[in-house]
């Protein structure tokens, strides 16, 4: 699999090779791990501007968190952020753009 883009202003360019006993299609193989690598990218933004895995909630506890970062990282999204740090340093001490962002009326959705 090739992978092609830009990082910041400077383009990459990876090539990564899997090995796998799985009898499939070039096409479901190939949808497999983009399956996969949203997740990894999920998380890793998850680890990364949260820093999730440094806490150690048990039980419910862990849901609950869980739960709270995932609504605050789609309110930065729908509030239009491209950059999730950007978008945690722009409410981080601003209450009110915060709860604006909150409880903004959801756009109308195009489907």
């Amino acid at each position: 699999m090739t992978a092609t883009g830009t990082r910041g202003d400077k383009p990459f360019h990876a090539t990564h090779r899997f090995l796998t006993s799985l009898r499939t299609t070039p096409e479901a193989l190939l949808q497999l791990v983009r399956d996969r690598w949203s997740i990894e990218g999920w998380h890793w933004i998850r680890d990364t501007q949260l820093h999730e895995d440094a806490h150690r909630y048990r039980g419910n506890g862990a849901g609950a968190m869980a739960t709270l970062r995932t609504a605050a990282l789609n309110l930065l999204r729908l509030a239009g952020f491209e950059s999730i740090r950007a978008g945690m340093q722009a409410v981080t001490h601003d209450i009110k753009a915060l709860l604006a962002m909150a409880t903004r009326k959801p756009e109308p959705s195009s489907s």
